[in-house]
């Protein structure tokens, strides 16, 4: 964190303010802390765009405080990985905390893995795409035995001879 110049100066820091936030989520509007975070870089226009759109579909109460989950969110999460994740969930319209954590979560994995890009053609909104190949490499054999329904038919044929005269 850079020093401050000025005597007498001060510095807020957003994070150290969230848990206030959460309860009145009405004061981060206007609150000093967001607009320092603003200019430090911390608080980015893509966050902006985001909390807009959180805004528009879940109103100025809720939207707010799921922007402020988001935030929390940092605390685990490289600023990076956060705001590629707040980008991709605006794309899709993901406008939750849970899938900006699992975007962010998607952004570290491909800092962390050289992942093949799936072709285009073999993607869709509505289908889940496959694994990479160089995930699937590293995944351990699966050695849990095939399901059985052995179980359940022996609780009918039991069910069947109980009720048979």
């Amino acid at each position: 964190m850079p020093r401050l110049i000025a005597k007498g100066g001060t510095r807020l820091e957003l994070d150290h303010y969230l848990e206030a936030l959460v309860r009145k989520p009405g004061a981060l509007p206007g609150a000093a802390a967001l607009d320092q975070g603003r200019s430090a870089g911390r608080f980015t226009p893509v966050h902006d765009a985001w909390w807009e759109a959180a805004v528009k579909t879940q109103g100025e109460r809720d939207g707010t405080r799921t922007l402020i989950e988001v935030l929390l969110l940092g605390r685990h999460s490289p600023h990076e990985h956060l705001v590629n994740g707040l980008a991709a969930a605006l794309k899709t319209g993901a406008l939750t905390a849970d899938a900006v954590a699992l975007e962010a979560r998607k952004a570290a994995g491909a800092d962390a893995i050289p992942v093949e890009a799936p072709e285009p053609a073999t993607v869709s909104r509505t289908s889940i795409a496959p694994l990479a190949a160089a995930v699937r490499a590293r995944l351990p054999p699966d050695k849990r035995p095939l399901p059985s329904v052995a179980h359940y038919d022996q609780l009918l044929r039991l069910r069947r001879d109980r009720h048979t005269p």
